[in-house]
């Protein structure tokens, strides 16, 4: 689907597609496949910019995934959702940041410090 595609979607099926895109670039970026990866994480990108421009009442419908079961899942809506629901984000960020040996668990230990220190900026 094309970036200039998330317009025509209703809200819900935006959350489905941030949660399977979301969740192939984690699985990505742990298989080392940084190529495949960044492909999504354009996407996750642009996904995230319809989000912003919906306002408050679209982003919070991401909170049906900050529980999922992929990690890469819950990564993209936890920091993201510290715009909006800070407490969600941060309660995951540090769950994922346990994670031993994982990428998406050092990119979560690496954001929650930003976040704390107030300089993270979500892509």
């Amino acid at each position: 689907m094309k970036k200039t595609q998330w317009k025509e979607l209703s809200t819900e099926r935006l959350v489905e597609e941030y949660g399977l895109i979301s969740a192939e670039h984690g699985r990505d970026i742990e298989a080392g496949r940084p190529k495949d990866a960044n492909r999504k994480y354009e996407l996750l990108v642009a996904i995230r910019k319809e989000f912003r421009e919906r306002g408050i009442e679209a982003q919070r419908q991401l909170l049906k995934l900050i529980d999922a079961p992929e990690p890469g899942t819950r990564y993209w809506v936890a920091s993201f959702a510290l715009a909006f629901a800070p407490d969600e984000g941060e309660r995951v960020l540090t769950e994922l940041a346990k994670i031993p040996k994982s990428f998406v668990g050092f990119t979560a230990g690496v954001a929650l410090e930003q976040w704390k220190a107030g300089t993270f900026k979500p892509a």
